[in-house]
């Protein structure tokens, strides 16, 4: 027969054959490994076809044989994927299969752990395996080490291609000879050599992305200002009718991320940047399982192969400032009033300390909570952010006085460039579109007039152009009103003077506080912070680029006068002065004077702060120990300040208790006015004194009252 390989002319009916194999169907299972074979090698797609007939001659009638080629252009290095296989497997389980033919075992399976699947359904459902050698049975031991060892031999096969294959691929990218899908910006010529983009404003475009993630430093920032200009990516089509083809994207992240790692735009050729991980692999799908890019391991690494639109220093430098916004490390410029935000190190652990704002976003604080969100174990250590703030603000001022003018002019001189970048790319997208509809007029006037269908398109195309010319120069205009003009001399000499004023120019309405987040992170390379015994005292160190270092102390606000280091001295200051006849603002005028400064909120002593710190020493008695006598009172009832004067707390914060419930009172009048009467017994007030002696951390919920039941105090 014509359609039959030349052996089967010499075949007779194997032993091996029995009716009970021919009661069931006979499989022939064909497969090539790539679209390209099935293109090129039709000989071998004939004589798989052709083993119908091999099945015929064994016995079986030719409607019970039954053909799978669902796998033509599949791989078999995995049953994945592989429907034709898989329904293969599956017809034999289901005991429906007597023979199972391909032209050789190569063609079944080239992996071992697929192959020998077969081999046991095979063998537990007495089913037969032929090829073009002869006919086999999985369940007799001789054929199934025959068989075993042939499907060793496929798998081994193609390991050896592969391995040739890679050797070939890896020789020639260590000579930089390996063509690879060039980035946007980069073509490809017809000799090999990869060239800049013949277009000068693909060209433009690319430069322009990367100075904007210089002034930027972020990749959101990049694409935001993108999206806000209408700036688009210039991508060369790879595929389709206009393989080649300039087209125009919109701008997304992922894109804007390769371009910023991809060291080609440096001048690099590089193999291997992309390491594959095999767990995550897809049959079928050999661009699947890459991982991030990661040149410092790349196995080919070869300098100044390529054209370059940035240094490498520039390259390096970039990949640094994106390694160091990722979230576990410094972090890119974040919303919020933390001058630190990112930059702040635990000086006893070790850990990033983290922002956190209260009184809506008012009171901002620093807090080393890591261990305690992870673990639960205590708050390592927390401080108010102000104070911190200030002191490295002027840190920075200081550092930045001696280049403040050059600084200054230099902002000047790259404002007036990015204009002039924003204002060239929008003259080469409007050239671009006149070009397009002075084409598209060209071919409207070369068609017949008679042939109008022809004639139709070509000016339906002719009138989308001009429209979309139209809409780019109004946008064109928009652009240039929106646009500030360039700072002529007066602005400059306006912008000196400004420089040499540089706290008020960082205190400035106009400075946002993301711009003092970026100018400080030019400078620190992180902040370490320790609190000295939960007291005022604040070890502050600045690690500055370059490897400077210098070592500051910082006073914080602190709770309560008691928490100050020079609290004891304090009181016999006071103490002393009262004792020589000194009025309390006499005392207080002293203490300021001297220096002495209260623990929060003001940076001076007054009258009644001075009577509240010396009522604790006892050097005079509080002025209200119980309330009047001619106030209408019940049991248990207390004045706000005769309460506070127990308690030894402030007066606000027991009456801003009072105002929100927390505690019952009731309110009567009193001459003219009114007067709040607040129910505390023993228990309640032995409660509000523990609550006061215990360090509280930064939310301190006062006792909530639900009836008339005396309060519950929460600690």
């Amino acid at each position: 027969m014509s359609g039959i390989p030349a052996v089967s002319s010499r075949l007779s009916m194997p032993e091996k054959v029995k009716r009970s194999h021919r009661d069931r169907l006979a499989i022939v299972y064909i497969r090539q490994s790539t679209m390209q074979q099935l293109e090129r090698n039709q000989e071998s797609t004939r004589l798989q076809y052709a083993l119908v007939e091999r099945a015929v001659q064994f016995g079986w009638p030719r409607e019970r044989v039954v053909v799978i080629d669902d796998d033509l252009g599949c791989s078999g290095s995995s049953a994945e994927g592989r429907l034709g296989f898989q329904r293969l497997v599956a017809e034999v389980g289901l005991d429906h299969v007597g023979l199972v033919l391909g032209i050789e075992m190569s063609r079944l399976a080239r992996s071992c752990r697929d192959w020998h699947q077969l081999l046991e359904i095979c063998a537990l459902f007495d089913t037969l395996i032929a090829d073009v050698d002869g006919v086999y049975d999985p369940a007799s031991y001789n054929d199934r080490l025959l068989l075993g060892l042939k499907g060793t031999m496929s798998e081994a096969e193609l390991h050896i291609i592969k391995a040739r294959m890679e050797a070939g691929r890896r020789a020639k990218a260590q000579r930089g000879e390996l063509g690879k899908t060039v980035p946007m910006g980069y073509v490809r010529l017809p000799s090999g050599e990869v060239a800049l983009d013949p277009d000068a404003q693909a060209q433009a475009t690319i430069r322009l992305i990367f100075n904007l993630f210089d002034r930027f430093r972020t990749v959101n920032g990049v694409l935001t200002y993108l999206v806000a200009h209408d700036i688009q990516l210039p991508v060369r089509a790879r595929w389709g009718p206009r393989k080649g083809d300039l087209e125009w994207h919109r701008p997304n992240r992922p894109s804007l991320y390769n371009l910023f790692v991809n060291p080609i735009y440096a001048g690099v050729y590089a193999y291997g940047v992309r390491q594959v991980d095999r767990r995550r692999q897809r049959p079928g799908r050999p661009g699947t399982g890459r991982g991030s890019p990661r040149p410092e391991n790349a196995e080919v690494f070869l300098l100044d192969r390529m054209p370059a639109y940035i240094t490498l220093e520039h390259y390096q430098r970039n990949r640094a400032q994106i390694a160091a916004n990722r979230a576990d490390r410094t972090g890119p410029v974040r919303a919020g009033q933390a001058l630190l935000s990112g930059l702040l190190v635990c000086g006893r652990c070790g850990l990033r300390m983290n922002a956190h704002y209260n009184n809506n976003g008012g009171a901002l604080r620093y807090s080393c909570d890591r261990m305690a969100s992870d673990y639960g174990e205590a708050v390592c250590q927390s401080l108010m952010g102000a104070s911190v703030d200030a002191l490295v603000a002027e840190l920075v001022l200081q550092a930045l006085q001696p280049a403040a003018l050059e600084a200054s002019l230099a902002v000047a001189g790259n404002l007036e460039v990015e204009r002039a970048e924003l204002d060239r790319h929008w003259r080469q997208r409007l050239e671009r579109a006149r070009y397009a509809s002075e084409r598209a007029r060209r071919q409207y006037d070369a068609v017949d007039p008679d042939n109008r269908l022809v004639a139709g398109t070509l000016e339906r195309v002719w009138e989308e152009a001009l429209g979309e010319e139209a809409k780019l120069a109004d946008a064109y205009a928009q652009f240039q009103r929106d646009q500030p003009s360039v700072p002529d001399a007066a602005e400059l000499a306006q912008l000196r003077e400004l420089a040499t004023d540089l706290p008020g120019l960082w205190a400035a309405e106009t400075t946002t506080q993301a711009d003092r987040q970026t100018i400080v992170r030019m400078l620190l390379e992180r902040v370490l912070v320790e609190v000295v015994d939960d007291s005022e005292q604040v070890r502050v160190q600045c690690h500055w680029h370059g490897g400077h270092r210098t070592a500051h102390t910082l006073i914080r606000p602190v709770a309560k006068l008691s928490a100050l280091t020079t609290y004891n001295q304090l009181l016999e200051r006071a103490a002393d002065l009262r004792r020589a006849g000194g009025s309390y603002t006499e005392v207080a005028e002293t203490l300021n004077a001297e220096g002495w400064r209260p623990a929060k909120r003001r940076t001076t002593f007054n009258e009644q702060m001075v009577y509240r710190l010396l009522s604790k020493t006892g050097v005079v008695k509080p002025r209200y120990r119980r309330a009047p006598v001619d106030l209408p009172r019940e049991a248990d009832e207390w004045t706000v300040r005769e309460l506070a004067a127990e308690i030894g707390m402030p007066e606000a914060t027991l009456y801003g208790w009072v105002q929100q419930g927390r505690l019952r009172s009731r309110r009567i009048p009193v001459g003219r006015g009114y007067a709040n009467l607040v129910h505390a017994d023993a228990s309640t007030i032995a409660n509000l004194k523990a609550i006061r002696a215990t360090p509280a951390p930064w939310h301190r919920r006062p006792p909530v009252v639900e009836d008339d039941r005396s309060p519950t105090i929460e600690s």
